[in-house]
């Protein structure tokens, strides 16, 4: 994994400003690890922020040409930042990786197709994350046992801003002084977190499992926030059900993109209503009461795709389709969100617990 001397080289060549950036994206904008450059040829000579807004690039780093301009920047790791259709490593890229490598830079892989197998001989210079972690058991239903709250996001869709809703809301919870953590289930979030579960390389069986280990892990949490998958309505989507199983959540939060009517890809399959869809997921998490029935709390909604009128009449269709609060944890900050998890009665108990502490 990244440790704190790593700085990074962004490896986005032709996806800065697309959304097969998505990797890059959520690097600059959550890891603690600086970024001193991002490699797309398209767009050297600029800085990340002339490409795409401040909202996906937190840090800024120069745009270069080619790996060799970072490495004289300082980096010593190389991460993938692009997510290409079906998962697999573009040919072209294999030049470039295998340059990092014999300059012993650390390459962090998120795609489906593991590096180790290509360069055994560097193993140990590379992080394949979507690979099944060992060790892994059926599902138990263990976590619904737990006291604390358990927060899964879910989706209306694929790439509605799942992690970065759980990401913002954790990120203010720890400012605030509540025990909170945050379960990665994607390569972008397990990459800059430095724990969680792949789980779109474990086996369904153990799906769950894999799950509820994690949440396990940290029992003594006050606030579990779990990365949703997927959705239930997606044709190619089976992540919903084993996230929900192995986390027992107590409380969900939605998300939805403003503008989107349809299904990613597929235009024939349309998006239910809201309310239609938080009666679905939480009957389906309960399972007709073998698990503790959650309560969804809001709405948290992805604006980026949208002008500001735009999403300001997305936002008033959300809350009339839902009836909860509607917020965009990027455009209004995670307070909303995280403040519909909490009552004042717990607000004002968690804090006097962080102050004895």
């Amino acid at each position: 994994m990244l440790t704190p001397d790593h700085r990074i080289a962004l490896y986005m060549k032709g996806a800065l400003g697309e959304d097969t950036g998505k990797m890059g994206y959520g690097v600059l904008r959550y890891s603690p690890n600086a970024v001193v450059a991002v490699v797309d040829p398209n767009h050297a000579g600029k800085h990340v922020n002339d490409v795409v807004p401040p909202v996906y690039g937190v840090q800024n780093p120069p745009v270069v040409a080619t790996l060799a301009e970072a490495i004289a920047l300082g980096a010593n790791s190389l991460i993938l930042g692009i997510a290409p259709l079906g998962g697999l490593i573009p040919e072209d890229w294999w030049p470039v990786i295998g340059d990092a490598l014999s300059h012993d830079m650390l390459v962090v892989n998120g795609l489906h197709e593991p590096l180790c197998h290509r360069f055994p001989e560097h193993a140990n210079r590379i992080w394949d994350i979507r690979v099944e972690p060992a060790g892994l058991k059926s599902g138990t239903g263990a976590a619904a046992q737990l006291p604390n709250k358990r927060v899964l996001f879910i989706g209306t869709d694929m790439a509605t801003g799942k992690m970065t809703a759980g990401l913002e809301v954790w990120r203010l919870a720890r400012e605030r002084g509540i025990r909170a953590e945050f379960v990665a289930t994607g390569q972008i979030g397990i990459t800059v977190t430095g724990s969680g579960v792949p789980l779109d390389a474990v086996r369904i069986d153990y799906a769950s499992g894999a799950i509820e280990r994690e949440v396990m892990k940290h029992a003594d949490a006050e606030l579990i926030l779990v990365e949703g998958q997927g959705s239930l309505v997606h044709p190619g989507s089976s992540a919903t059900l084993p996230l929900m199983r192995g986390s027992c959540p107590t409380h969900l939060v939605l998300c939805a993109i403003a503008g989107r009517r349809t299904v990613r890809r597929y235009d024939h399959l349309r998006i239910p209503p809201l309310g239609d869809l938080i009666q679905l997921a939480e009957s389906v998490a309960s399972a007709c009461g073998t698990y503790p029935r959650p309560k969804t709390v809001a709405v948290a909604m992805n604006g980026s795709k949208v002008t500001p009128e735009e999403a300001e009449r997305e936002r008033r269709r959300f809350a009339d389709e839902s009836g909860l609060p509607v917020f965009d944890p990027v455009q209004d900050g995670a307070a909303g969100l995280l403040d519909a998890l909490l009552d004042t009665s717990e607000r004002d108990a968690l804090g006097e617990v962080a102050l004895r502490e």
